[in-house]
């Protein structure tokens, strides 16, 4: 007992010696300064290293990052947990960093249909200096939002001096390739420019500058961490090393040369800064590239492994229990979370009113930030098509019980605002019908302050259009719009007998002007009422089809609904489309016709993992009166009965119903899919009259590769003994049987 008593007495008198002695420890440990290098999705490796000196207890004061290292370490010193930054990494839609668009969901209806006819949009502009090419591939705006999410938690932090940990961001001058070191503003806008790759991104403007990746300056910024007062330096390097000259065989092994000189001469500079008590790691990412970010789990694991083998070096650096639960506490405790906005302010650089902006902005001050809702107006804002990048950022009011002043940044296209889209179809079943079209159209943009266009389009080819219309929204919200075009159309199909063999060809020719007042109903609707007045001509190009050449005049009040979620017009995955039609002929109006037509279209498509399933029903016929041939319904080709050629079958009336469904292979570089399809219809004189015992039955596989053209895909269908055919396709809508009608 006495000895218990003893021995009680002696650790409570030793107690405090030794919290004094891990003080005075704590205290008198260096500054250490963790140095994160770009390397692309390699920089998933430092996730890896902060884990293993989190394990060792290993506390570092300073980070100072390029390019992905300035991801990872503006992560770490806002006080993101390691365990969060693993998973928001490894969850991350890389893809969607490297384009531009939010999706086709956020479009207005009109801008979708301008999708299937005219798919390619490569970011040329036209000026009266001619043409104006963007200064990136990828303008960086679902790569904004991505930033802003990661760094919500530091929306309001102005000097990175006074986040949980000191940090830095290392970006090059585009102008004189000097490195410039961001200590402040928005983090996310740091971490931008500083991974800004040339070429790819386009750069970011900041101060009156240019700015592009860091690593071209200074891909290992050893310099900067000493420069903020580090007494030891953690290096990470994960760049590339020099390709030896036998392996230097192909044009992208040797720009891939190129791009590692530029950087590894930088990166020995800095390594040249570093002395005895400094660390560097180097994690083996041998066969990995910077562009394989869908083998996170590998690469962080690796950034661990090389860590942990430098544990005999860094474990002079590590600091007690107390000390280390107190350091973690720091770390994470200065965190923002967004409570309300005092106001709402525009910033941009555009042609067109604030208002046009606003009125698109759902947050309004004293409420609470919606991120959600916030990043769906901007998304819905970008979809117009009218600026490079639309952004928000969070900034202190002079009241701070009133909330954050949030800032809406829309930064006009540099190569607009009149812009060119191309487009291209081909069908051909190798025997009877070979259909090839080619097309542009010019969008002039922004012509008055409620943000009026004129789009002008032309196709060649078997198939010529030309079209040019002007858009005038009648208010800043664009729900109410007027729109007056002219247009003209050919198309040729043959004509085939009773028994299934082609007799002729017919040409049908189009032309005539119309008006009408819209109202959109969101991004996914949209109802037109309207009047179109013309003429059609048929005329019997080859053989003897029977058909008298004629030219009719036509004079027509429309009335049309549509409802499109559809993510691609070709080969959707998600999604519906709902169109409706009435078409109102009546000689009071100037045609020689007297008749109602109603056009009616709806297609579905859902997925289940990589299997995705497209159904499709259309109808069209008239309700009263007779139309003419040239108002006549034509089924057959690819998807419209493709057991039968373009025109064979053909009626006043028709109907198709199709399903198919198709598996995609391969990844987001080089996307291939197969399936099978079935497609049930035919034409009638009176839909009235049809019978079960009427429906022509086609069934069909198909394989091919997505494109920027759209799907090429090779087809095989068959209804019976004498109807199959083989077909090779480029580009196929589901909206062209609405469209064209």
């Amino acid at each position: 007992m006495p000895r218990l008593i003893v021995l009680l007495l002696l650790s409570l008198m030793a107690a405090p010696a030794l919290a004094q002695a891990e003080d005075t420890a704590r205290k008198k440990r260096p500054v250490v300064a963790l140095v994160l290098s770009g390397g692309g999705a390699k920089g998933m490796a430092h996730v890896g290293v902060l884990r293993a000196l989190e394990e060792m207890h290993v506390p570092v004061d300073i980070v100072v990052g390029t390019s992905a290292g300035s991801a990872v370490a503006a992560l770490y010193a806002l006080g993101m947990d390691v365990n969060e930054i693993e998973d928001r990494f490894i969850e991350m839609d890389w893809l969607s960093s490297f384009q531009d668009s939010p999706g086709r969901a956020y479009k207005p209806v009109r801008r979708k249909v301008d999708d299937w006819r005219y798919p390619v949009d490569p970011g040329i502009g036209v000026s009266s200096d001619g043409f104006v090419l963007g200064r990136g591939l990828v303008a960086g705006q679902n790569l904004g939002f991505i930033l802003n999410e990661l760094t919500r938690n530091a929306a309001l932090a102005r000097d990175f001096d006074n986040l949980p940990l000191r940090f830095r961001a290392v970006a090059t001058d585009l102008e004189t390739g000097e490195q410039v070191v961001i200590r402040n503003g928005s983090l996310a806008e740091a971490i931008r420019a500083s991974m800004s790759i040339p070429g790819v991104y386009a750069p970011t403007e900041r101060d009156g500058r240019l700015l592009v990746d860091g690593g071209i300056a200074n891909n290992l910024p050893v310099s900067v961490a000493q420069s903020m007062g580090a007494d030891v330096v953690i290096a990470v390097d994960i760049s590339d090393a020099l390709q030896e000259s036998e392996k230097l065989t192909g044009a992208f092994s040797v720009v891939g040369q190129l791009t590692t000189l530029m950087t590894r001469r930088n990166v020995d500079d800095q390594l040249a800064l570093m002395d005895e008590q400094d660390v560097l790691i180097r994690p083996s990412l041998e066969g990995l590239s910077s562009a394989d970010f869908y083998d996170a789990t590998q690469i962080i694991e690796s950034g661990a492994t090389a860590t942990r083998n430098k544990a005999v070096s860094l474990n002079r650096l590590r600091v007690g229990d107390v000390a280390w639960a107190e350091y973690q506490q720091h770390r994470t405790s200065a965190r923002f979370a967004p409570d309300r906005i005092a106001d709402v302010r525009i910033d941009h650089d555009s042609r067109l009113s604030r208002e046009f902006l606003r009125s698109r902005i759902h947050q309004q001050p004293g409420e609470p930030l919606d991120v959600e809702r916030l990043e769906d107006d901007l998304r819905r804002i970008y979809g117009l098509g009218y600026y490079e990048t639309v952004s928000y950022s969070l900034v202190p009011s002079d009241d701070p019980e009133a909330g954050a002043i949030l800032v809406i940044e829309a930064k006009e296209k540099s190569w607009g605002p009149n812009y060119l889209k191309f487009g291209l179809s081909y069908e051909d079943n190798f025997e009877s019908d070979t259909r090839f079209n080619v097309g542009g159209t010019l969008q002039m943009t922004e012509l008055n302050a409620l943000g009026a266009e004129w789009n002008t389009g032309l196709q060649l080819g078997t198939e010529p259009y030309l079209r040019t219309e002007w858009f005038q929204p009648l208010d800043f919200g664009y729900r109410r719009f007027a729109l007056a075009g002219v247009d003209y159309e050919r198309d040729s199909y043959s004509v085939f007998n009773e028994s299934g063999d082609r007799v002729g060809e017919v040409e049908v020719e189009e032309q005539g002007f119309d008006v009408s007042l819209g109202l959109e109903l969101g991004a996914e609707g949209e109802i037109r009422a309207g009047y179109r007045r013309g003429t059609a001509s048929v005329d019997d190009v080859l053989g003897d089809s029977n058909l008298s050449e004629s030219r009719i005049d036509k004079g027509a009040w429309t009335l049309q609904g549509t409802y499109d979620s559809l993510n691609d017009p070709f080969l959707p995955s998600s999604g519906a489309f709902f169109g409706l039609e009435g078409r109102f002929e009546r000689p009071g109006l100037g045609s020689d016709r007297n008749y109602d037509r109603a056009t009616l279209l709806a297609a579905k498509a859902a997925e289940w993992g990589r299997q995705v399933v497209v159904g499709q029903a259309f109808a069209s016929s008239v309700t009263k009166g007779e139309a003419g041939v040239e108002d006549y319904v034509s089924l057959g080709g690819f998807h419209r009965l493709s057991a039968y050629a373009r025109g064979e079958v053909t009626g006043q009336d028709a109907a198709l119903l199709s399903l198919y469904t198709y598996r995609r292979f391969g990844g987001p570089i080089v996307p291939f899919f197969a399936g099978v399809s079935y497609e049930g219809g035919n034409g009638w004189q009176d839909i009235g009259n049809a019978k079960w015992t009427d429906v022509i039955h086609s069934y069909g596989v198909f394989a091919g590769i997505n494109t920027f053209l759209g799907p090429v895909q090779v087809s095989s269908a068959w209804a019976d003994d004498e109807h199959w055919t083989l077909f090779l396709t480029v580009g196929y809508s589901l909206e062209s049987l609405f469209i064209n009608y």
